[in-house]
């Protein structure tokens, strides 16, 4: 595949997009599944990041067919050949735009907020989307980045089918892709990962977005005290993994995550909850377990001995750093990440103040679950049998304060509805109650 999910694929397309970075562009991303992509467009350019929420107009009848669009600040696009050969009357037009108005409203409230919306009247835009299949959305995009005044558009996907490269040429300046296979026959099938985005994710992304226009770091005479935001570099032995510390101003507690085999620091639900404990005004550090190279070998993505060293050498890393040195740490572990923070956290000196684990792999720590001193939740979806039963099965051998939670009708992912913000209220919960006593 040539794109692990979205988040890798964003990475991608912004190298492409690279040489617009003068332009001092604003990046405009097509919900839901366009806004994991489009973050890191926003980020590798540095670029201010918003939603362009766009609905099709289908034809009463035939509501598959489009005959056009509609965008904020009432925006409407028709497509003059379709509503002739159908015969929809102006009054039929007026009702399906009511009726879709009504919900692109309701999305952009969703989705931004009391944010306001970016301005683009004489900039450079970038209307950034996971993936194009007809084009007919990006189309009606690029055509709603004009009307609010765009000074250029440039419309840019990971991947899309000739064809439709081809048709968009006219919508937008430019259409910058990173793949355009001949045979083409659904977005999905170029990315390992291709789970939908939720509603949760979207919103969190966009106020990590924001919060990032801002000062990086806000200093203060007492070291300790100083809020962060910035990528950093953890050193483990001989190797330099990159990673992503924030800190609140004030807070006197760092969360380490632990991601699952085959993510990274750039997970998009780990930063969702990320997001959500900085809120609460917990620190957090996200980092890679392997280099790029290490993790081209599978046996390293689920070698758990190495992982839970990476973790513990990215603990004693947090303790040299003057603004974290004395704060209180926590695990959060993710899948293969679990079992790698369970194994840190048994370590008899990691004095770690609490671990939760998100469809966790506890199994994995196995030997040593018994000498874990941390008070631990484990994080499962209903619908994860297995994981749920293993889950299950490392209580028994747990000796510290525990305690599972079953998130009703989730999967491994937590892709559902509320799934993933359900993880992040009980996870902010249990650490903002156990890492102010430490270790049980």
């Amino acid at each position: 595949m040539p794109f692990v999910d979205r988040s890798d694929a964003g990475r991608k397309l912004a190298a492409r997009l690279e040489y617009l970075r003068d332009d001092r562009p604003v990046v405009l991303a097509l919900p839901r599944g366009g806004v994991p992509v489009a973050f890191e467009v926003a980020q590798a350019l540095d670029a201010p990041l918003d939603v362009i929420v766009v609905r099709k107009l289908g034809v009463p009848f035939q509501p598959e067919l489009g005959m056009g669009a509609i965008g904020e600040e009432g925006t409407r696009v028709l497509n003059p050949t379709v509503v002739r050969d159908a015969g929809v009357s102006e009054e039929q037009i007026a009702a399906v735009e009511r009726r879709e108005r009504a919900e692109l409203e309701r999305r952009i409230r969703r989705f931004r907020g009391t944010r306001e919306r970016v301005p683009v009247a004489g900039r450079t835009v970038i209307v950034v989307d996971d993936g194009i299949a007809t084009g007919s959305t990006a189309r009606a995009a690029c055509q709603v980045a004009r009307d609010q005044g765009a000074a250029r558009v440039v419309l840019a996907a990971p991947v899309a089918p000739p064809e439709s490269l081809e048709s968009l040429g006219h919508a937008a300046d430019e259409v910058v892709c990173v793949e355009s296979p001949e045979y083409f026959f659904a977005i999905g099938q170029w990315y390992s990962d291709f789970s939908q985005t939720p509603d949760e994710e979207v919103v969190a992304l966009l106020e990590r977005a924001g919060a990032r226009g801002g000062p990086r770091v806000q200093e203060s005479r007492d070291e300790t005290s100083r809020a962060v935001d910035e990528d950093v570099e953890v050193r483990t032995g001989t190797v330099l993994l990159p990673g992503h510390l924030t800190l609140p101003g004030g807070t006197g507690s760092v969360v380490v995550f632990a991601h699952g085999s085959g993510s990274s620091r750039h997970s998009s639900r780990n930063q969702f909850v990320a997001s959500a404990l900085n809120r609460d005004g917990l620190g957090t550090l996200l980092f890679d377990l392997l280099t790029e190279e290490e993790g081209l070998l599978r046996e390293n993505v689920f070698d758990i001995a190495l992982l839970s060293r990476r973790v513990t050498d990215a603990t004693d890393w947090l303790r040299d750093q003057p603004v974290t040195r004395n704060a209180r740490i926590g695990y959060f572990g993710a899948s293969t990440g679990a079992g790698a923070a369970l194994l840190a956290a048994a370590e008899p000196r990691s004095e770690i103040g609490a671990v939760v684990s998100r469809g966790g792999r506890p199994d994995l720590a196995a030997p040593r679950l018994g000498e874990v001193r941390a008070p631990t939740l484990l994080i499962v979806g209903g619908q994860d049998e297995p994981v749920l039963e293993l889950n299950r099965e490392a209580r028994a051998h747990l000796r510290c304060e525990n305690r599972l939670e079953i998130v009703p009708g989730a999967t491994h992912l937590f892709e559902e509805p509320g799934a993933l913000r359900a993880v992040t209220e009980l996870a902010s919960s249990w650490f903002t109650d156990h890492l102010a006593d430490g270790r049980c």
